[in-house]
């Protein structure tokens, strides 16, 4: 999971920071501020807002991959910071949804923008949820998803910021709705199966 471009390009970029003050929540915080910021421009519907929300929200994302690195090669890792870790992930990846919807709503999606938004964001959550209780389950390398070819399933976060300045966010909430859903359905299906799986192996 942690060999993808992203993360080696990550990995080059922290390795300076090994042995000075700064720490892998340190960057994680960035990460929330820049996120929260790109969600704030974009419920703006405005060319020069997407364009800066699009800009705050490649530095978030790849700020993700960034703290994870730091933490893995200057063995900096903590309960403490995972979890700080991953409630930044499943907020922001979350609310961007809904800023979408919120940006959107005087376009052609109408009254219908909002929902849409509120929708995807519980199924973003749901999503967040469902894979940190599939994982808990599993041994450390393995997940929800994995990778191929040097990308991860989460790399897709990267393409927001593009649709965003095409302004392309309409369909983009339309398709992300859907496939989220599906997506905590599916993970709800593997949690299930996994964990009567094993309470049969401990019975057995």
């Amino acid at each position: 999971m942690n060999n993808t471009w992203s993360h080696h390009a990550a990995r080059a970029l922290v390795r300076p920071l090994l042995g000075t003050w700064v720490r892998p929540n340190h960057i994680t915080m960035v990460r929330l501020v820049s996120g929260a910021i790109a969600c704030l421009l974009l419920t703006r519907a405005s060319p020069r807002a997407a364009l800066w929300s699009g800009v705050f929200w490649l530095i978030s994302v790849f700020l993700d991959r960034a703290d994870g690195e730091l933490a893995r090669i200057g063995h900096l890792q903590s309960r403490v910071g995972h979890l700080f870790d991953c409630y930044t992930d499943a907020v922001l990846n979350s609310v961007f949804f809904l800023a979408a919807g919120i940006g959107v709503a005087h376009g052609w999606l109408g009254s219908w923008a909002i929902p849409l938004g509120i929708a995807t964001c519980a199924a973003m959550l749901a999503c967040a949820w469902l894979s940190e209780a599939y994982e808990s389950l599993t041994p450390p390398d393995v997940r929800v998803w994995e990778g191929a070819w040097g990308f991860h399933p989460d790399d897709a976060l990267y393409l927001l910021a593009p649709l965003t300045w095409l302004g392309w966010l309409a369909p983009t909430l339309v398709a992300a709705c859907v496939v989220t859903s599906v997506m905590a359905v599916v993970i709800l299906v593997r949690y299930l199966y996994l964990k009567r799986r094993l309470s049969q192996q401990a019975l057995a």
